[in-house]
This record gives structure tokens, sequence and C-alpha cells, in this order.
């Protein structure tokens, strides 16, 4: 009996020491365990990529080649130094898999699970402190009141712990929310890809001609634009499917679900549900939006100004292309609808996919530059950032939201860049050497 208790005291003790550094990796370690989780993935990746045959023995890529393929799959940022077509059947299911656990919402996921599991694991430590004083052995000690999530209020009412329950449980809902948004797109993107490739022969025949398999192209291509990465397992990316206007479609919703859509759609999905099933997890999810500390899930308010914001943002994009290149070689052999469906999908993955059916070095350089300030905007960007502090004045309120009305000077000078490369875009063609996109904008700079 000694024995067992004295390894029962053991392994409470290593279970509180475990708890403990994950208190601390928690706390301060996040960014480093991302870290080491995008490296441990990417280097996996290039093992497996390595042990695996190619398509072809004639064109075999280099080992850093396929590092930096595996990095750039891991990592979404679609960069790849060898041709798509290169890869076999088994290579584009392991690069799937890797752009599946390396995308921003599923990485989100796992984060919040992981701090769901963080949560309960404090919780039932601060019980047992609250029986006996006990402290962490670790020189920089930890205490559990610091955190933010089981912070209710200092004295214990008799709502106390019912408060306590449903905001745990509303946090455990909303993972199995994100999980069900997840694979629901996912599987919606690839069911829609492939009734496309069945029904539509042309779209069909590219396949084939490029010796690609229906299934894995479905998705791959969901999977890569949904995570918005922007590989295609063709070597001409969507320049081949130009004039595939449903397939066009059906990737422009997955690029704006799985990026600057994200928190709208998601709050949408939260109140879609709570009509039907959990109504009090559903109901204290978008009323306490903020305190649930999940980055994706916004206010009410600020998820319509994002909305608004994104749909502003292709619009603008949208006119400015249709006005410049309506009538360029980039479009030719395509019909009005072919056209409008194609430059829609083309300014939707300006943020931040990189899938295109155009090659950017012909359009203009008006366009470039508006698409270089896309790229650059994160996902949450929102034309009017609204204060959440309900103690402001009135007047103060109007005053904040004239500052954030009236674009900073970086914005006006992209706007002016844009406005000379449209009035000089003849003297740009005509001389390049003195009318470039480099000296226009050190002239507006100056």
């Amino acid at each position: 009996m000694k024995m067992f208790s004295y390894i029962a005291k053991k392994l409470e003790e290593l279970r509180s020491s475990c708890s403990c550094l994950f208190t601390w990796f928690h706390l301060r370690g996040n960014r480093f365990l991302f870290e080491l989780y995008f490296l441990f993935i990417s280097s996996l990746g290039f093992l497996i990529l390595h042990s695996l045959d190619g398509r072809t023995t004639s064109l075999t890529p280099r080992n850093l080649d396929l590092f930096f393929t595996s990095v750039s799959a891991a990592t979404v940022s679609s960069m790849s130094t060898v041709e798509m077509e290169v890869f076999s059947n088994t290579q584009l299911i392991i690069m799937t898999i890797m752009m599946f656990i390396g995308g921003e919402v599923f990485t989100s996921m796992v984060a919040h699970y992981i701090r769901t599991f963080y949560i309960y694991v404090s919780l039932e430590d601060r019980n047992k402190f609250d029986d006996r004083d006990t402290q962490c052995s670790f020189s920089d000690k930890i205490e559990l009141k610091d955190i933010n999530i089981l912070e209710f209020g200092n004295s214990k009412s008799s709502n106390f712990y019912s408060d306590i329950d449903l905001k745990l449980k509303s946090i455990k809902f909303l993972g199995t929310v994100v999980l069900f948004y997840l694979l629901f797109v996912h599987l919606l993107g690839v069911v829609s890809v492939l009734i496309y490739l069945n029904v539509v022969t042309s779209a069909k025949n590219i396949l084939k001609h490029n010796g690609l398999h229906s299934l894995t192209f479905s998705i791959f291509t969901i999977v890569s634009t949904f995570a918005n990465c922007g590989f295609v397992p063709t070597n001409e990316n969507m320049l081949v499917f130009r004039t595939n206007s449903g397939l066009l479609l059906i990737l422009s919703v997955q690029v704006l679900l799985g990026n600057t859509l994200y928190p709208p759609a998601l709050r949408f999905s939260i109140w879609a549900i709570g009509k039907f099933v959990k109504k009090s997890e559903t109901r204290y999810l978008l009323k306490n939006s903020k305190g649930i500390e999940y980055d994706h899930l916004l206010s009410y308010l600020h998820s319509f100004l994002l909305l608004v914001t994104v749909l502003v943002f292709i619009m603008v994009q949208f006119l400015l292309f249709s006005s410049l290149e309506w009538s360029s070689e980039s479009l030719s052999g395509m019909n009005v609808y072919q056209k409008l469906v194609g430059i829609l999908f083309q300014t939707v993955n300006t943020r931040h996919t990189g899938e295109s059916i155009v090659d950017l070095s012909t359009i203009s350089s008006a366009l470039l530059v508006l698409f270089v300030l896309m790229m650059y905007l994160p996902p949450c960007t929102s034309f009017l950032p609204i204060s959440e502090e309900s103690s402001e004045q009135g007047s103060k309120r109007v005053r904040k939201i004239m500052e954030n009305l009236i674009f900073s000077q970086q914005i006006y000078l992209v706007i002016f860049v844009i406005l000379v490369c449209i009035t000089e875009r003849k003297q740009m063609v005509d001389d390049p050497l003195n009318f470039n996109v480099l000296n226009i904008v050190v002239e507006v700079v100056r």
C-alpha cells in the first residue's frame, strides 16, 4: 500500500509540473510552439516527398527545391521553384495534407482546442488550490488568477458557477462549430468541383491532357484555395481554366470563406445553428465575442463592417480591372460572361490566394500597384475600425470615426501612384526606361 501511495504521489507531482509547464507555454510560448509546428510539418513533408517517386524519372527536383516546396505548402505561401506537374499523385496528396494542416482556419482551431484543454486543466488546478495552498515549483511562478478567461468576479454569487459552466460550454462549442465549418466547406467545395468536372467536358479534358485524377485535382485545389495557398496541380495555374466560369465561381467562394469573409461566415454559422440547437451557447458566443478571445469571432458590427470592406475592395478592383483590361490581350478569346467571371475571380484572389487566370506581367502597372496594396492589407482589415469602449462620449466617438475615414499618407501615395500609372500608361509602353512604376513611385513620394 505504501508503494502504491508513493507512486500516486509521484504521478500527482509529475502532473502538477506538466500543468505548470503547459501554463508557461500557453502564456509565453505560443509563437515559439507554432514556429516549431511549421518547422516540424515542413521537415516531415520534405522527407515524405523525397521518399516518393515523382511523375517522371527524367525530371527529378533537387532536395532544396523539394524542401522549399514543402515549406511553401506548410506555410501556404504558394511559392515553388519546380513545375507542379512533376509531382506524382501521391506527392500531391501529401502536399494537400500539408496545406490543410497549415491553413489559418485549421491552426486557429488547434490553438483554440489547446486553449480549451488548458482552461479545464487550470480550473481543476484552481479548485485544488482552493482546498490546499500549493504552488508550482518553477522559479517563474504563474498564478492562475491571472488567467483572463476564468475571471468572472471576486465574489462567488449564486450565479457564479453557472456563469463559469456556460462560458466553458460555449468555448467548447465554438471549437465544434469551427471544426464543422472547416469540414463542411471543404466537402461542399470538393463535391461541387467533382460535379462540374463530370458535367463540363472541356475542364475534364484538360485534366486528362495533364494526366491528373479528377478527385485528386478537386481535393488539392479546394484545400489550396480555402487555405489561400494558391497551389494548383497544373503548370499554368488557373490560366487553362479561364473559360470555365463555373469552376472559377466555385473557387471564388472558397477563397472568401477561407480568408477575408471567414469571421462573418463563422458568426453567421453560429447564429444559424442557434436557431435549431444549443441556443444558450450560441447566444453567449454572439453576445460575448470579445470575452471568448478567439480572434476570428468578431462582434456583429465589426463583422458587418468587415463584410462591407471586402465587397468595396472587390468592387474597386473589379471596376479598375474592367476599365483597363477589358479589350487587352490577357482576356482575348473570352465572351462577356467569361470576362466578368474571370475578372471577379482575379480580383478576389488578390487577397491573398495568388491563383490567376492571366499573366500578371501583361497587365497594366496601375493594376499591379493596386494588387500589391491588396496583398499588403491583412485579411481582417476593416474600412471603419470600431471602438469597443462604450464609455466614450458622443463627440469623441464622432471624432474617432472621422479620423478613421481619413486615409493615411501611405494610402494617398498609393492612390496617386495608381492615377499616374493610368494617365501615363501609353508613355509606360512607349518609353519604359523613363516611365516605369519604380520611377513613378520615387517621384510621387519625393
